[in-house]
């Protein structure tokens, strides 16, 4: 195998953010290791602009969807283990933000220039690790404070790469994001 990725997630990690890179990283023939606050199962959720606009929203609907586990707790993850790490959205960065071993894991990462792939509110995780100074990135658009507001410049377009981060707006924008978190992974 290539090397092991880690995807850290909680409850309200957005299924398609998480299962697609998943997928698509085993089908590189990595190793993903999930890794949570414990390692046990996690609720995934759904978010959606449903079609239906007679009754507008303004954000996303949030629905139930597949649970996920995790094998591993972040306080147990060995981060010189790992070749990359992958950062999926859903609610989940919210709170996975305030976790200091995660943080230090994240750090890890940008410190030592291996890939980093963020996603949608992946962004929340590398942003309060302080990772994000002077770096070009993009997600949501509702979630661009979290690149500027910790030293970055947002952009709003499907992917981006800036040195060894690659990061995307949402689960519509994989095609672009894994392409690019593919071609940066062949080179380590």
């Amino acid at each position: 195998m290539p090397g092991k990725i880690f995807l850290p997630i909680g409850d309200g990690t957005e299924i398609m953010d998480t299962m697609y890179p998943i997928f698509r990283l085993q089908e590189e023939g990595y190793e993903v290791v999930v890794a949570g606050p414990e390692a046990r199962a996690y609720h995934g959720v759904m978010h959606e602009v449903p079609p239906d606009g007679s009754i507008p929203w303004d954000i996303t609907r949030e629905q139930p969807a597949y649970h996920v586990r995790a094998t591993v707790a972040f306080r147990d993850v060995r981060p010189a283990e790992f070749v990359a790490a992958f950062f999926s959205g859903g609610r989940a960065p919210e709170y996975l933000r305030y976790d200091e071993h995660l943080l230090a894991i994240t750090r890890h990462f940008f410190q030592a220039g291996k890939p980093v792939g963020m996603l949608c509110h992946g962004v929340e995780i590398p942003a309060a690790a302080g990772c994000l100074v002077g770096r070009t990135a993009t997600t949501v658009p509702k979630c661009k404070l979290d690149i500027t507001q910790f030293g970055g410049a947002y952009v709003d377009q499907p992917v981006v790469v800036d040195r060894n981060l690659v990061s995307s707006r949402g689960w519509h924008d994989n095609a672009h994001l894994f392409r690019e978190f593919c071609r940066m992974l062949k080179l380590v």
